[in-house]
This record gives structure tokens, C-alpha cells and sequence, in this order.
């Protein structure tokens, strides 16, 4: 009960800490693990102090492989539950401009190499793009999520936005469609108290070679993407029912 009660704050004393063990990290004088090291951690630490459960099934995504991997989003914990089990991917979230303007927080995002995107400045959001696709041919992998906020509606996904075709589609990279099911009945959005009973499903699908569509189809990459997604989604939601 006092798990359930306190978590965000747990959570937030916890995220306040990683972070500036984060800001003490030197990017261009480190190792890819030393990098990576303090958002892994972190991952842990939330999924410890949230007593949640996770089942994945990765399929035949190489668990340290170099891809773009797009997801749906129904909550806060979507972050670490992805950070757990994708450790070994060096993923970074591409992420909206307010959660770079949290104190500490957001300057932690910016110097472990998240991807800041400003919705309200179409010059900037192209900019942060190009930016998401240079870090992507770096040998980051960037974690998209094409709804564009968390989902309040856990019975299908929301329509996908096109700006995340456009990073997978210009990086080159494999593309791996993620779907996840009960981050929303455990934590949703404007939820301060958790339910950690449901078990977490987390479900890679198979792997997208982009070079099957040009920039041009990014409309088309979207719809496809979006039905095979939902169709995925509705098929974990019916292994709970």
C-alpha cells in the first residue's frame, strides 16, 4: 500500500538523483556503456520501486542491435519499462519540448542525448528531425512514439503523427514496431497512485527494412504502421480479457 500510494514521489526523489549522477558524465571522454549507464539504472529503479511485472517477447530483434523502434504510449512508466527491456539498444527517447524545461530533469534529457522536438515551431521541429536522424546514424537508437502523447483511451491506439515516419525513414536503419498493454491501467495520465497488479506485455513485431518505402510514402508508412500496430495491440489486450 505505501508503494502504491507513494511512487510518484519515490519516483521523483529517484529521478532527481540519476540525473545529476547523469550531468556528471562526460559524453565526448566516455564509453558507450558509461553513456548509457545512469538512464539504464534509472529504468531499474523505477520498475523496482513500482513492483511492476513485464512480459516481452522480442521476437528476433537483436538484443544489442541498431535500430529505430516506434511504440505506443499510455503512460509515465512507458520510459523505464522500455529502458529495462532495451537496455542493451542505447535507445533515446524523442520527446516534446516541456520535459527538456523541468528543472534538473530536463537538462539530464539533454545531456544523456534525448531528442528534444518543438511542436509549436515547425522550423525547430524539422531541425530537432535532422538532429534525431544524425544521432540515429551515430549508432543511437531512437525511441519514437507517433501518437505524440500518452493515450487515455486504452482500447485502441491514437491516429500516428508523420514526423516519426520521417526519422525512421531517413535514418536507414531497421525499424522494429513496439506494442505494450497495462502502463495505462497501472499509471495513467493525471494518475498519482499506481495499481501495479496488471502484468506489463511488452511485444516487438517484426522487423521493417524502410528501404521498401521512399520518403514520399511516409503517409502510406504511417497507415501501414498504424494497422499493424492496433491489430497487435488488440490482440494483447484480448491475452488479459
Amino acid at each position: 500500500m505505501f508503494r502504491r500510494v507513494f511512487f510518484v514521489f519515490l519516483l521523483w526523489c529517484v529521478t532527481v538523483y540519476y540525473s545529476y549522477r547523469m550531468m556528471g558524465v562526460d559524453p565526448e571522454n566516455c564509453t558507450p556503456d558509461e553513456y548509457d549507464y545512469w538512464g539504464i539504472k534509472w529504468g531499474e529503479a523505477a520498475v523496482r520501486l513500482a513492483g511492476i511485472k513485464i512480459e516481452a517477447d522480442m521476437g528476433d530483434v537483436d538484443p544489442e542491435g541498431h535500430y529505430v523502434f516506434i511504440g505506443n504510449h499510455q503512460s509515465n512508466l512507458d520510459i523505464p519499462v522500455l529502458f529495462e527491456v532495451l537496455k542493451k539498444n542505447r535507445i533515446r527517447f524523442v520527446a516534446k519540448k516541456s520535459l527538456f524545461e523541468i528543472p534538473i530533469y530536463g537538462k539530464a534529457l539533454a545531456h544523456s542525448g534525448h531528442i528534444c522536438v518543438d511542436r509549436e515551431n515547425r522550423r525547430a521541429a524539422m531541425k530537432s528531425l535532422n538532429e534525431a536522424v544524425e544521432k540515429a546514424k551515430s549508432g543511437i537508437s531512437p525511441f519514437i512514439f507517433p501518437e505524440g502523447t500518452r493515450n487515455m483511451n486504452l482500447k485502441e491506439l491514437m491516429e500516428f503523427k508523420v514526423g516519426g515516419m520521417i526519422i525512421a525513414l531517413k535514418s536507414g536503419l531497421p525499424v522494429v514496431p513496439i506494442v505494450m498493454t497495462n502502463t495505462g491501467r497501472i499509471m495513467g495520465k493525471g494518475q498519482f497512485v499506481i495499481d501495479n497488479r496488471p502484468v506489463v506485455r511488452v511485444k516487438a513485431l517484426p522487423v521493417i527494412d524502410p528501404s521498401e518505402y521512399t520518403i514520399k510514402d511516409r503517409e502510406k508508412f504511417k497507415d501501414d504502421l498504424y494497422e499493424m500496430m492496433n491489430a497487435a495491440y488488440q490482440e494483447l489486450l484480448a491475452e488479459d480479457a
